[in-house]
Formats: C-alpha cells, structure tokens, sequence
C-alpha cells in the first residue's frame, strides 16, 4: 500500500495506526459510503471540515460523517461570534488537501482544531490519510501525541 505523509507522520511520532485503502472510480463516494466501502461502522468514521470565523481566523472540526457540524456550536466551541465552510477552492492553498481528501494531520499550519465529543466513546476513529481512498484507523487517546485539538459538541 502507498505510504501517505499522514501514515509517515503518525509513524515518526510513533502513533499505531492501521491504513485502510479502497479503490477510488469516476465520483468520490461520500462519506458514508467510504465507510460502507471499507467495512467499517459509519459511526467511527469521521470527516475532517475547515471553516472561516468571523475573525477571519480558520478552525478544524472533526465529525462523524454521517453528521453534520452545527455551526452556531461550532462558533461558540472556538469563541467566534460566527463561522461558515471554508470554500472549496481555498481548501488546498489553505490546507494542502483536496475535498475528499484533507486530514486534520499535516495540513500546512497548525489551526485550532476540535474533534466532536462521540470520538470519547470510540476505541478507534478513522479518517482521512490525506488523499483520496487512502484512511488511518487511530485511537482517539493516541492522537494528541500528534495532533492539538480539544474535544466539544459539535453536530446538529
């Protein structure tokens, strides 16, 4: 299997992980589907999502994929006094990921960054190895050995 930057940073913070790949066809399967895809229950897999506060300033918010974030939570979990999705185009200048693909591991700078309250519950989450069709199985408790982030309740 391809070997992402994702997979080499959680191996050089040494953070297990389990890579988990599935053929990607004309349209990128959304989220659910990926989990489908890959035999995985929907409810551990989460998505990774950028916003732009009303500072301007960018925030991270990792949720499952069959959920959606609830920005006025969101918002307050960052104390913005409003957020809204980042546009698709500036996803990859901003982040270094495309849509489908974008990681809360190696994006090009740190942001703040806030993983949605289900994952306590979860013994591992998986999300996106930072491209397409290519994911990482992690423990929640492992991830701040690579990753700042702070968890809130964060979906409708």
């Amino acid at each position: 299997m391809e070997k992402t930057n994702v997979m080499r940073l959680l191996g050089q913070k040494k953070v297990p992980f389990e890579a988990l790949q599935y053929e990607v066809k004309e349209t990128v399967p959304s989220g659910v589907e990926a989990a489908e895809i890959l035999g995985v229950d929907p409810a551990g897999v989460y998505k990774t999502l950028v916003t732009t506060g009303h500072s301007r300033n960018h925030y991270v918010f990792v949720i499952p994929v069959a959920q959606e974030l609830d920005l006025k939570k969101a918002a307050v979990a960052c104390g913005e006094k409003s957020i809204e999705m980042l546009k698709a185009k500036e996803l990859l200048p901003l982040t270094g990921y495309i849509h489908g693909g974008c990681s809360p591991i190696g994006m090009k700078k740190p942001f703040d960054t806030w993983l949605d309250e289900s994952a306590r519950s979860q013994e591992k989450i998986v999300f996106s190895a930072g491209k397409v069709g290519f994911h990482v199985q992690v423990s929640p408790a492992d991830l701040p050995k690579i990753l700042a982030f702070q968890f809130a309740d964060l979906c409708k």
